[in-house]
């Protein structure tokens, strides 16, 4: 039997306020960061790459790389450079996704691809990309370097794990799992690890921060998905429905397994609801799926006095079960 989601119901707003309290004032100078680093004497590289920037985002991945260097006692100015390059490689992977998927919306607006076309998309990801891996330069940790390249190099993959997989119908929950472990947890955990990686703290502290960091991460994926279902077009910023409709792999087993399903008393209609394969109904259902509850996680923080004695993590539920 599948576990139910109930998408109808109230969901409480943003968890995050806590977190975003204590890293605020760094957050400015990330954001100032991100603009200034965004220029470029070709006119259309800062427009594509402004009209995606300025329209919203919680930039919820570089506050985790603040909040990690912070809770590690960090005090240099390094953890804003990295901060931004984390949120030039999500703008990229956003730009570079809307050209795979031929999206037509991103953040309630239409996407870039929409008003440039696709290879400007592209290449101002690429450029975006390229600004990135500058600062982590500019930063001159290499451990850092290394964390967040090798994610950038784990994200492709993830997207491309998923591009090898569309329209299977066989699609496990391990598949499932590892799909969204690359192309979504990768970067959650590489932001929280160089922060506490920039604060040089034991092996087991980087870890954790790098654990809670990829069960967010999979937590924030798994709710994505769900919300393609049941969310609303207003709300989302994008097109309820799009990933099933394009047959993406993981859409297949959150049909398949029972992982989600519509409320009794809404109306209309669900995307999938005329579109299931016999092949699929007819299988047995996939066991609970519990990557929801692995996905929480309490970070053991080291002894530090200040605002981050009370600690950023706990803006999110503990852990109950071992990390994946």
């Amino acid at each position: 039997m599948g576990v139910v989601i109930p998408l109808e119901e109230k969901i409480q707003e943003s968890g995050i306020d806590g977190l975003l309290a204590l890293v605020t004032a760094d957050m400015d100078r990330v954001n100032q960061t991100i603009l200034s680093r965004a220029a470029s004497d070709v006119s259309m590289i800062p427009e594509v790459a402004n009209h995606l920037i300025s329209s919203g985002g919680k930039r919820l991945r570089p506050m985790l790389t603040l909040a990690a260097a912070g809770l590690c006692g960090y005090t240099g100015a390094g953890h804003i450079k990295l901060a931004a390059s984390v949120e030039f490689m999500h703008t990229a992977t956003l730009l570079h996704d809307d050209v795979v998927d031929e999206s037509d919306m991103r953040r309630g607006k239409l996407a870039a691809r929409m008003l440039w076309g696709n290879e400007a998309s592209v290449l101002v990801g690429d450029f975006l990309l390229g600004q990135a891996f500058k600062m982590m330069v500019e930063v001159g940790s290499l451990p850092c370097l290394d964390v967040l390249s090798s994610a950038a190099a784990v994200i492709a993959e993830g997207e491309v794990m998923q591009l090898s997989a569309a329209k299977d119908t066989e699609t496990s929950e391990d598949d499932y799992l590892a799909v969204i472990r690359a192309k979504t947890a990768a970067l959650f955990g590489a932001a929280s690890e160089v922060g506490a990686l920039l604060g040089q703290r034991p092996k087991p502290e980087i870890a954790a921060c790098r654990g809670y960091g990829l069960n967010l991460g999979i937590a924030f994926q798994l709710i994505d998905d769900a919300l393609d279902y049941g969310g609303t077009s207003a709300k989302l910023g994008k097109n309820v429905g799009d990933d099933f409709r394009k047959e993406k792999s993981l859409c297949r087993w959150f049909c398949r397994s029972g992982a989600v399903r519509k409320s009794s008393g809404s109306s209309g209609a669900a995307p999938w609801s005329k579109a299931r394969s016999p092949r699929a109904t007819s299988r047995p259902r996939s066991p609970p799926c519990t990557c929801t509850a692995r996905s929480r996680i309490r970070l053991s923080a080291p002894a530090i006095t200040g605002p981050w004695r009370a600690t950023p993590w706990s803006c999110f539920p503990p852990r109950h079960g071992n990390s994946p």
